[in-house]
């Protein structure tokens, strides 16, 4: 049994940005949105519910954010990256996603999916926020602020403990110089 999101969300739309830009098949049937219109299979909502289905349904198969994958006790394949190589989930692998990816110094729009280089797991994501450049309100404009420059800051030394990467430097410093153009 194959298992997706039945709720929009950013993993389905990595899943299928790389199964789009890995099968021309796959990107002219469905392509590539936070709410594919999956051809075969059954939904669950959230990464937890398509843990839990996963795990209930012997022989199926699903996608979730890797650190669901861990703890749920998921075991997962290898992937074919651009390089031809075969290549686990792991935050070494991911980084290195981060690290090869290009353009990404270059545009917060930037994707890692199917990112070049050795080592580089293909299906990995940012988590994106979209905020208002101009937000009229004086104490919302400085609680976002505070509280993106909470996440920047103080609030990168959490990620490793909920299993997910720190943000490269010289992005920070330029979602750092974003958060202070808001006005």
């Amino acid at each position: 049994m194959v298992v997706h999101r039945s709720d929009g969300s950013g993993t389905s739309y990595a899943w299928t940005d790389y199964l789009s830009r890995t099968s021309p098949e796959w990107s002219a049937q469905v392509g590539f949105s936070l709410t594919p219109k999956w051809p075969t299979g059954r939904g669950a909502t959230g990464n937890d519910g398509v843990a839990k289905l996963v795990k209930e349904l012997g022989g199926s198969i699903g996608y979730v954010e890797f650190i669901y994958a861990l703890r749920n006790h998921l075991s997962y394949g290898k992937i074919r990256n651009r390089n031809g190589e075969f290549v686990e989930a792991s935050l070494e692998s991911i980084a290195a996603a981060v690290n090869h990816a290009p353009g990404i110094r270059d545009d917060f729009k930037g994707s890692i999916v199917d990112a070049p280089g050795e080592g580089a797991y293909p299906i990995a994501s940012f988590t994106w926020l979209v905020v208002p450049a101009h937000i009229a309100d004086d104490a919302k404009r400085s609680a976002i602020t505070a509280f993106l420059r909470w996440m920047l800051g103080p609030g990168q030394r959490q990620a490793a403990a909920l299993g997910y990467l720190t943000l490269p430097r010289e992005i920070v410093a330029r979602e750092e110089a974003a958060v202070a153009g808001i006005h």
